[in-house]
């Protein structure tokens, strides 16, 4: 059984609050609880974390490398700025996907560069949460296990 784990960022705990029209109206538990069941459903196991502090996301990064199989990460805002969090995915050795739920490319200017992706396996922006379904799937597919995700 894969063991994944989702780190979500800063303000992600606001889901469903904050700007209901770029992030949808959901809240973070119900994405978290959806998520839970599909890995299920594919015998994979996923653990949960939000933060909005950079020490701990980074402290989480740490601790999956050798207890999970791979990490999907929506970093939020640190996605653009955060050279220490970019460093930790660097110095682990567990695959990573970066989601956003927004289209970060069609954003302001600022959002526009991530300085994680130079590090991770890839990204997936703007498909709402879907993407963080596609990401399972990804990270299911590189380890090998691509055909039981799929299937379902």
């Amino acid at each position: 059984m894969a063991r994944l784990l989702l780190i979500n960022g800063p303000n992600l705990n606001l889901l469903g609050k904050r700007e209901p029209h770029v992030y949808g109206s959901g809240t973070l538990h119900d994405l978290e609880q959806q998520l839970i069941s599909f890995a299920s459903e594919r015998e994979t196991e996923l653990a949960c974390v939000q933060s909005n502090h950079e020490g701990d996301i980074i402290e989480q990064i740490h601790a999956a490398d050798g207890v999970y199989d791979g990490v999907i990460l929506n970093a939020g805002a640190f996605t653009h700025y955060s050279y220490a969090i970019r460093d930790a995915i660097a110095s682990v050795n567990v695959p990573v996907i970066e989601v956003h739920i927004s289209n970060i490319h069609a954003r302001e200017p600022f959002r526009h560069e991530s300085v994680i992706a130079p590090v991770v396996i890839g990204q997936i922006v703007g498909l709402g949460v879907t993407g963080y379904r596609l990401a399972i799937l990804a990270l299911l597919d590189k380890l090998g296990e691509g055909e039981r995700a799929w299937k379902n």
